[in-house]
């Protein structure tokens, strides 16, 4: 028989492994059957002492298990859920039963019955030799065809199959109520092995002891985290079996939800580690668990999955951004790339924490803490101010003049590519006098034409460029005296390299005086044309041009100028009284031309390809850029360039100043 060794595999439970049965039979029934034949054969007493022998054999003859010290067992559950059945109880003690002697003398047969009767009808079925079934026994194996008796005796076996019935229903989590099921199973083995009901009651119990075995291996692998999800092996696949055996089995659905929790638990770790793929993994097997459970246990963990998931995205992007505030290298573009990627590895498409991280990333790889058209100006200490500054995007542009270009020369060809991965900032407007006057005070620098006495101004007289006596950086285009708020102009290419270096020393960022390809790409403005604004004649408003509307102070009219046109002005005008172009700079085609950093060269062959300044070693000649007050159309033209010595000044010749971002 089987039941021995299951009772002791449940005695120690918490660290014995018992394997399987290999048969189901009904607890030693089948060595009774044997004996059926040679039974039938005995006189009444004599068949009933045998039998009792047979079943007390039948019912200890295999691997005898000696009890352990009696102890009511505890059924607690841990945090999880997990069943737990502390204590060495054991229910080897129940599994034998030897009817008590009962003393019944031939002259007390009648009393006996009553005893037997009363002890039935009190439910004391066979404690001891005052229960009915020793009593009902003892009577038999006097008078063995006593009907009374008999009947007496199957009454109280009926008894017994309910007393362990109602033990059964107990069963499934509590160790003693097993144990007395077995105490019954023992007593009708004993008493009346080959009824059916005894049969059919052993059957009930083998059942029990199969779900107890497969519900206390479940509870040992939940324990030892094996929880079966991938189909084989695991608490999952014990639990299957006993619900197999008796659906909804309280102790196994416990185990099912005790598995889904697992799994549940799986999936918050794997997000609490910001692997929500594999939460999603966990989660579907924990939804295959309990299929139709309604309790809402799988959406609750579902949503604090994604709460999770939501906080880490809100995390990632916050994180990132700081990382861009902080932007002072190469590693804080790094740290916010990288979490960009993580976030877009857990976040859905089209995020809106993610679009936003990765387009301020997009923007500081491009422009640092700036953004395209941002306006800003620099601290230069003591609560000064440098110029203005804007943003320009980055971007490309064919650089130079088209090949069948008007008024073109050789100088502004070959046209070519260059592009800017980085933007960088001009200042909004030419430098002015005010502002070039900070940095002479400032610094006591004497300007080139300041040393030598004299530039080129404008004669109204003659309407030519005349050498003048005294005229330098503070002087107007005609020799007067300039406002603070006009282009500083009769200044070199020194001057405005000084200033600049002046501006980058004071404010710690890198000004410089714009390369020819920064202007032109900031002239252009997005365009292609032969003019900044199109191919024809300005519109009103677009920049102190030489129009043939505009007259001297003496009169004069311009020979070479825009038809129909006319701004109002003769010499420089204040800076920014004219329309910005399209990224918000001020008189790049006009008012006065430029100083660029390049050295002059015939040509753009071999000329860089990133925007960078085309500089030569002890360069003497540099390049001027852009239209002027005085300029004819030719040259306002988007490509016009032309070469001037570096100590040269003029009334018609200012700077601007650029940084890098």
């Amino acid at each position: 028989m089987h039941s021995l060794p299951v009772a002791a595999g449940l005695a120690y439970g918490k660290v014995q492994a018992i394997d399987p049965p290999a048969s189901r039979a009904s607890h030693g029934s089948g060595r009774l059957r044997a004996s059926r034949t040679a039974i039938a054969g005995l006189p009444g007493f004599a068949a009933v002492a045998l039998l009792l022998a047979f079943a007390f054999v039948a019912g200890c003859d295999r691997d005898a298990v000696p009890p352990p010290p009696a102890k009511r067992p505890a059924v607690v559950r841990d945090a999880a859920g997990h069943v737990i059945i502390e204590g060495d109880d054991s229910i080897a003690a129940s599994l034998t039963w030897e009817p008590p002697a009962a003393a019944v003398p031939a002259d007390g047969l009648d009393a006996a019955r009553k005893a037997a009767a009363k002890a039935l009808a009190a439910g004391n079925l066979h404690a001891d030799a005052t229960s009915a079934i020793p009593l009902y026994l003892a009577i038999l194996q006097q008078v063995p065809d006593d009907a009374k008796a008999r009947e007496g005796l199957q009454r109280a076996t009926a008894a017994v199959v309910a007393e362990g019935d109602a033990a059964l229903a107990g069963a499934g989590d509590d160790i003693e109520a097993l144990r007395q099921a077995h105490q019954a199973a023992a007593v009708l083995r004993a008493v009346a092995p080959r009824d059916a009901a005894t049969v059919a009651y052993l059957e009930r119990v083998d059942r029990a002891d199969q779900l107890w075995e497969l519900n206390r291996g479940a509870e040992t692998e939940l324990r030892e985290g094996r929880l079966g999800e991938e189909g084989s092996g695991g608490a999952l696949s014990r639990l299957r079996e006993a619900l197999r055996l008796q659906p909804g089995q309280p102790r196994a659905m416990q185990g099912l939800a005790a598995v889904e929790s697992g799994l549940i638990r799986r999936a918050e770790e794997a997000g609490a580690r910001g692997d929500f793929g594999a939460a999603k993994r966990w989660l579907g097997l924990a939804a295959l668990v309990r299929p139709r459970n309604d309790t809402g246990t799988i959406e609750d963990a579902r949503a604090r999955v994604a709460a999770m998931r939501a906080a880490r995205i809100l995390r990632l992007r916050d994180e990132g951004l700081q990382a861009l505030r902080e932007h002072g290298n190469a590693n804080d573009l790094a740290l916010a790339r990288n979490r960009l990627a993580e976030l877009l590895r857990i976040a859905d498409p089209g995020d809106p924490a993610a679009a936003e991280l990765r387009e301020r990333i997009e923007l500081a790889s491009h422009y640092g803490v700036f953004h395209p058209g941002q306006a800003f100006t620099d601290a230069l200490g003591q609560g000064a101010r440098g110029p203005e500054m804007i943003v320009v995007p980055h971007g490309a542009f064919r650089m130079g003049a088209a090949p069948e270009e008007p008024g073109a020369s050789d100088a502004e060809r070959p046209q070519h590519y260059i592009r800017f991965g980085r933007g960088f900032a001009l200042s909004r407007t030419e430098v002015t006098v005010g502002e070039f006057r900070r940095f002479v005070t400032a610094t006591g620098y004497r300007p080139t034409a300041t040393r030598r006495g004299y530039s080129m101004a404008y004669d109204a007289r003659s309407g030519n460029f005349v050498r003048s006596t005294g005229v330098d950086w503070r002087s107007a285009y005609d020799g007067g005296t300039a406002r603070d708020d006009m282009p500083v102009v009769h200044v070199s290419a020194r001057d405005a390299d000084a200033y600049a270096e002046w501006l980058a020393k004071q404010s710690h960022q890198r000004y410089h005086v714009p390369s020819e390809a920064q202007f032109e790409y900031a002239l252009r403005a997005g365009s292609r044309t032969l003019y900044p604004w199109g191919a024809g004649a300005p519109a009103p408003r677009t920049g102190n041009l030489t129009g043939s509307l505009d007259v001297g102070p003496n009169g004069r009219r311009w020979h070479n100028a825009f038809p129909g046109y006319g701004d109002g002005s003769w010499g420089p005008a204040p800076v920014g009284r004219f329309r910005a172009n399209a990224y918000g700079l001020h008189d790049m085609a006009g008012n006065v031309s430029e100083w660029v950093a390049d050295c002059w060269h015939d040509g753009y062959r071999r000329a860089p390809d990133d925007g960078d300044a085309w500089v030569n070693p002890g360069c003497r000649v540099r390049t001027m850029r852009g239209g002027a007050w005085a300029s004819s159309p030719d040259q306002t033209r988007s490509a016009w360039r032309a070469p001037a010595r570096v100590d040269t000044t003029n009334a018609r010749l200012g700077f601007r100043v650029a940084r890098e971002l």
